[in-house]
């Protein structure tokens, strides 16, 4: 009885994907590196980047899997440009 709540629990749950600002809900705590792509419309040629909440980023890779936690974001890695 007890597992029964306790998964019930687990899908009342609602996640969100911050991707590029915006808040997406996702029905699980798992995310991958391609539905991120889908769900923020971000071009497959551009690099997806994790943000942590100090500031730090973390490149991901297309075959990834990430805990979505809250504080972290998601979007594409910044072009830089000489200047």
């Amino acid at each position: 009885m007890a597992r029964e709540t306790q998964e019930k629990a687990e899908k009342a749950m609602k996640y969100y994907a911050n991707i590029e600002g915006t808040e997406h809900p996702w029905d699980k705590e798992t995310i991958s590196v391609r539905d991120i792509r889908a769900l923020g419309n971000l071009p497959r040629e551009l690099l997806v980047v994790e943000e942590f909440p100090d500031g730090t980023e973390k490149t991901l890779k297309d075959t990834e899997i990430v805990l979505l936690k809250p504080g972290h974001r998601y979007g594409r890695a910044p072009k830089f440009k000489r200047g």
